[in-house]
């Protein structure tokens, strides 16, 4: 039996290791035991934080695993791209991990592999308002390496802009933010995989937020109201930008905006799959091709293959407030039928919604 390490174990990533399980392979999961969803699905748990790399590699040298992946998290995807490297296992190579999952670094990499960027720079306890000179508002300040929407703030003017990135450093690993001009359009994501450096096109999902100042996702939907032609230019634009970052053997989620007059630009690029149940449950949904397997069979070496899409319909819908619970309630008595699934329901979140982490749940329709 092949032995499969899974790192991380929240309610995304216990999607993954029911996965794994399904197809015959033993799972091995390390994670911070507090809201480990999965470690009643493993079959082996280990309570150690996904950011100890040398005490999960460790491990993993004894444990002998075949393949060492995860989903949706950036955080994640270091520890997988360390172990895996160090176990020779396939991976992305961990002198880009940098390029991969700090926002600044990343923006450098794009602008230098000629890819259209908004105008950025990396502040971090120094930051005064002089150093905005040149730039054109609104203007976007987020931590440099966090995702989940995690202190995001748009700025119409210099007023505010030293709270912000106080906030955004507060919260960053490495204490720093990023402020870049905003970039306007309607917002998607493109999900991929790369296998052996050549990347490949699963769907495009259009993304919905709370809007500014602080940007929440409030749903997904696959396939995205693009037309064929600025798909197309999207699909360029985004494999120019993941060989430029290195993506070589992972999944790929990178998000984009499009303007009213169908030019691309990036936003940003997670070498993994998207999470908010974009790569765990809507790609399959709607294209009939199995992301989560796809993720797991090159982290094994398995030959990957992607069918045509079966041209189905997908969204998942997350749940803020009372008005949403109501809505949900009406789904389920009005088109029962179109349900999913209903993710558990975190009441005591209830007006205390910060970010992604925070939402009360979500629920998934398909049709």
């Amino acid at each position: 039996m092949k032995k499969l390490v899974v790192i991380g174990a929240n309610d995304f990533q216990n999607q993954l290791i029911l996965k794994a399980k399904s197809l015959g392979y033993e799972t091995h999961v390390f994670a911070w035991e507090e809201g480990a969803v999965g470690k009643q699905s493993a079959d082996y748990f280990y309570p150690v934080s996904i950011v100890e790399k040398e005490e999960i590699l460790e491990k993993c040298r004894q444990i002998k695993p075949d393949g060492v992946c995860s989903i949706a998290s950036d955080l994640a995807a270091i520890t997988v791209n360390y172990v895996a490297e160090n176990l020779g296992l396939p991976c992305n190579k961990t002198e880009f991990t940098a390029v991969q999952t700090n926002k600044y670094a990343m923006r450098k990499a794009l602008s230098k592999a000629g890819i259209d960027c908004p105008k950025f720079l990396k502040a971090g306890e120094d930051f005064d308002e002089s150093m905005l000179e040149g730039f054109s508002f609104p203007i976007i300040v987020k931590p440099t390496d966090r995702s989940g929407s995690r202190n995001i703030m748009k700025l119409e003017s210099p007023e505010g802009a030293e709270q912000a990135v106080k906030e955004a450093c507060a919260v960053s690993f490495e204490h720093k933010a990023i402020i870049e001009e905003f970039i306007g359009g309607n917002e998607y994501s493109m999900e991929t995989i790369t296998q052996d450096g050549v990347h490949h096109y699963l769907a495009t999902t259009k993304k919905f937020t709370t809007g500014a100042p602080h940007f929440i996702e409030t749903g997904h939907i696959q396939p995205s109201d693009l037309s064929d032609a600025v798909n197309e230019k999207a699909k360029d634009t985004v494999f120019r930008a993941l060989t430029a970052l290195h993506v070589e053997n992972s999944a790929g989620h990178s998000e984009f905006k499009v303007d009213e007059n169908g030019n691309i630009k990036i936003i940003e690029i997670g070498a993994r799959m998207g999470g908010d149940c974009i790569g765990s449950d809507l790609v399959y949904l709607s294209t009939g091709n199995d992301f989560v397997k796809m993720v797991m069979d090159v982290a094994l070496g398995n030959k990957i293959s992607v069918k045509p899409s079966i041209g189905k319909s997908a969204e998942v819908v997350f749940l803020f407030d009372e008005k949403d619970l109501e809505k949900l309630e009406r789904v389920k008595q009005e088109i029962p039928d179109r349900i999913y699934r209903i993710s558990d329901i975190e009441y005591e979140n209830m007006s205390h919604v910060v970010d992604s982490s925070t939402r009360l749940g979500y629920y998934i329709l398909t049709k």
